[in-house]
């Protein structure tokens, strides 16, 4: 299977978001809610104290443009107010209050700022990786590319066609469902592309606006907590069949894993205002099975050398802190500890879905990684489903 991974460009999201800031925006539009006296035990328990989003914490809680409204008119308003016995005097004071009162942000509103957003750092990621591997945009056979929370079409594939100046015969694969296994299924795509062609040069772009999901009218604590946990990053990275300078990273072998009817577990949403993201409790323990069959895929993989082989970096994108520590509960008592360190790293800034893996890798290299490391990539993502990678630093 081999394939070399060039280091990846990371782009974090450009305005910072405090933890403290959100809790406070939450404490003011929900103080009754009843989850609101343990609000700062919850947000501490996260973990982390910033994110990096594409668009500012204001945008997200803006109101919507026109008033309360804006879905049935003014004109159907005050006939409705006619016909209940109001006076005309009375029917103005009640349509002057009521255009006053904000309305939410329509599906438009709130994804199109953050569908251009997604454009824009998705080619700057893209560029970088370009830079990082000594190539250009020419030299691109395929590109792959995942944006699951700001829908389009075309989408990012076609935009980064064009803002790139990529070749008309460039294969386009499209993933925008993958949401937190981009990472990993990706490379796993790439990797089968370049087995087939060796020849071939393949571009990975990840571009998440996950704060598109924070939603300031929901007030339920699974919200509270999607509003505490993601970050908006764009991540890209080049796939070759043969050894480059520049490649960090050889690919060897890919395993995917799906377990059945969990597909509404964790799930996304469009709704009037926007898209939900909707978590369910039994999610994180639904994903540690997925950890349990890739620590089987792995022992198989190395029966012949039971005692001796480990992984000495584990790249897993950490969809909360349960997650890493049921990893490391479950690991063989023999693995050395630490093996989740750029992981844990990488999660102190937030969830950043299908660009965390990428994240975590960038952050490995950055450290100075060993050549010779032997290296495990892992994500899961809702449906639920699991994709991991093994390989070597070069």
């Amino acid at each position: 299977m081999a394939a070399y991974l060039c280091p990846p460009a990371v782009i974090h999201g450009e305005h910072t978001v405090e933890t403290s800031q959100i809790v406070q925006e939450v404490r003011d539009r929900h103080p009754h809610a009843a989850w609101a006296p343990r609000i700062d035990g919850i947000a501490a328990s996260t973990g982390i104290e910033t994110r990096g989003w594409m668009l500012p914490l204001e945008t997200a809680v803006a109101p919507g443009n026109g008033g309360a409204l804006r879905d049935v008119g003014v004109e159907s308003a005050q006939k409705a107010l006619a016909h209940g016995g109001f006076t005309q005097q009375e029917v103005d004071r009640v349509i002057t209050a009521l255009e006053a009162v904000p309305a939410r942000q329509t599906v438009q509103e709130r994804t199109a700022p953050a569908w251009e957003a997604v454009q824009s750092y998705g080619e700057r990621a893209a560029r970088g990786a370009l830079q990082i591997a000594g190539l250009d945009a020419t030299d691109i056979d395929c590109l792959i590319t995942s944006h699951s929370t700001t829908p389009a079409l075309p989408g990012l594939d076609i935009a980064l066609a064009n803002k790139l100046s990529l070749r008309n015969d460039v294969m386009l694969l499209p993933a925008t469902q993958w949401a937190c296994i981009a990472g990993t299924r990706s490379l796993a795509l790439a990797a089968d592309l370049v087995a087939a062609d060796p020849d071939r040069v393949v571009l990975v772009v990840i571009a998440e606006a996950l704060s598109t999901t924070y939603q300031p009218a929901d007030d339920t604590i699974e919200s509270l907590i999607v509003r505490l946990l993601f970050a908006d990053t764009a991540v890209a990275a080049v796939v070759t069949g043969r050894p480059r300078p520049e490649s960090v990273l050889r690919l060897d072998a890919a395993w995917h894993h799906t377990l059945p009817g969990t597909q509404d577990l964790h799930r996304l949403e469009t709704r009037a205002d926007g898209t939900h993201f909707v978590m369910d409790r039994r999610g994180p323990r639904a994903v540690q099975e997925t950890v349990t069959a890739m620590w089987e895929w792995l022992r198989l993989r190395y029966q012949d050398d039971p005692d001796s082989w480990h992984p000495d970096v584990l790249l897993a994108h950490p969809g909360g802190t349960r997650v890493l520590e049921y990893m490391e509960q479950t690991m063989p008592q023999a693995w050395p500890s630490g093996l989740l360190d750029y992981s844990r790293d990488s999660y102190t800034s937030g969830n950043r879905g299908g660009a965390a893996v990428f994240d975590i890798l960038r952050r490995a290299h950055d450290a100075g990684q060993k050549s010779g490391s032997r290296a495990v990539l892992y994500a899961a993502a809702p449906g639920l489903t699991a994709t991991a990678l093994e390989g070597e630093w070069l």
